[in-house]
């Protein structure tokens, strides 16, 4: 399909070049032989009898690349080097004949005129004309074949490059299938089409293994951290079914029992919850919001459990911070990250809570001088489940920061965890609303 594109592309032009090319010189003709008949018609003898003919004799000699005719009104040839012909007035072309010259197979084009004798006509040889439309002819045709032969090596190198790069994406595509999952594609460096997307697939399937990985490790923890309130629960049950079992022994498996299934149903909320979250569902209910209020309130409700471990807090936050959220999501965002805060940091420990704008960005930050969280770490502890206390055994599910995450995430924040010297700093940047 290339080549024939590029063939009747080459047609075209040729076509365009050919006829602009025969154009231009018929028209240098017509003027030559314009001229010549007006400096013929020009001279004083041309008014006289006999005198047209004795001119046209003259430049016979003189002129060799002209023809020349002069007949009377009875079709007789008074003059020239042509044969008598029809009468014809303005621009004709003169088929060839054995008995012309330079050729016997040119043509002659040029002009008749009505005289006072009769008819005159003067005309030039069209050789080189022919000439020149046969090398035009014969170099396109050359041109054109020696394209196509380029275009067709053209586009098979461009085929067989093109299937190659399309066959190592689908060979890719065939190993991910059957297991191998950290294969990608491979990017050849060029910067064209096919490597931006191989650099999307493999982004993409970046993704797709975090996911996978991700909820391998889920599901994990899931199984290690119910594994302990079930067996707990188990035991219970069978201890309530013993007969020698009073009443307030039953009274009090129970409660546990209510406890551990609590804390079971809490774990299931909040995977429900961070799924909702993640879905981007309650995005659609955003509003403005002033984070303001919403900060200074989970300060209050917070202070009780600070004067309780004897923690001071030190909150500074700018007035009317607005942005476009869910209220509720945001309140839980910040609620969780203190709450991280005050459980992890010592007796008597300072924690600073600040709230400022920056340009077009709102910057909440929690800092405390607890034990903080090893850099390694860092964004592990952003995952389901995970815990730095390997043993499990302080209350908690490890689904605080993971729910934190995705909240800042739904709001297009950009959540950080640093190091505070020592403890923990916890910086959210947040989308301003202006």
């Amino acid at each position: 399909m290339y080549a024939a594109f590029t063939g009747v592309s080459f047609l075209l032009l040729f076509g365009v070049i050919f006829w602009s090319t025969a154009r231009f010189m018929e028209q240098q003709i017509d003027a030559t032989v314009s001229s010549e008949i007006a400096e013929i018609l020009a001279s004083p003898h041309a008014a006289s009898a006999g005198g047209l003919k004795s001119i046209v004799q003259e430049l016979i000699g003189h002129s060799p690349g002209f023809y020349y005719l002069v007949q009377d009104r009875s079709g007789n040839v008074l003059a020239g080097n042509l044969p008598a012909t029809t009468v014809t007035i303005g621009i004709r072309e003169w088929g060839g004949s054995a008995t012309l010259k330079p050729t016997p197979y040119s043509a002659i084009r040029g002009r008749g005129v009505d005289t006072l004798e009769g008819y005159l006509f003067v005309g030039m040889s069209t050789l080189q004309l022919h000439e020149m439309e046969e090398k035009v002819t014969r170099s396109f045709l050359w041109g054109m074949g020696a394209a196509m032969l380029l275009a067709l090596i053209g586009g098979a190198a461009v085929s067989v490059g093109l299937l190659r790069k399309i066959e190592t994406v689908s060979q890719t595509s065939r190993d991910i299938m059957e297991g191998e999952l950290q294969r990608r594609v491979p990017v050849h460096g060029s910067g064209d089409e096919l490597d931006h997307l191989a650099v999307s697939l493999n982004t993409m399937l970046d993704r797709i293994q975090s996911l996978m990985e991700g909820l391998r490790q889920v599901t994990t923890d899931i199984a290690h951290d119910l594994r302990t309130p079930l067996t707990s629960l188990r035991q219970r049950l069978e201890l309530a079914q013993k007969d020698s079992v009073d009443a307030d022994t039953l009274r009090t498996v129970l409660d546990a029992t209510r406890c551990d299934m609590d804390g079971i149903l809490e774990i299931f909320s909040a995977l429900l919850r961070i799924a909702q979250i993640e879905s981007g569902a309650r995005k659609a209910g955003f509003s403005e919001v002033n984070l303001s209020d919403v900060l200074r309130t989970v300060l209050e409700v917070y202070r009780p459990a600070l004067e309780e471990k004897s923690q001071q807090l030190q909150g500074n936050i700018d007035d009317e911070l607005r942005m476009r959220g869910d209220r509720e999501l945001l309140t839980q965002l910040f609620a969780n990250l203190l709450e991280n805060a005050i459980r992890h940091s010592p007796v008597q420990s300072q924690i600073v809570f600040a709230a400022q704008r920056c340009s077009d960005a709102i910057e909440v930050s929690i800092a405390d001088n607890g034990p903080g969280i090893p850099e390694a770490l860092r964004a592990k502890v952003l995952q389901r489940f995970f815990r730095l206390e390997i043993s499990r055994t302080t209350p908690g599910s490890g689904l605080g920061l993971s729910l934190a995450s995705a909240v800042a995430t739904l709001h297009e924040a950009k959540l950080e965890l640093s190091d505070n010297g020592p403890g923990l700093c916890v910086t959210v940047l947040l989308p301003a609303h202006s």
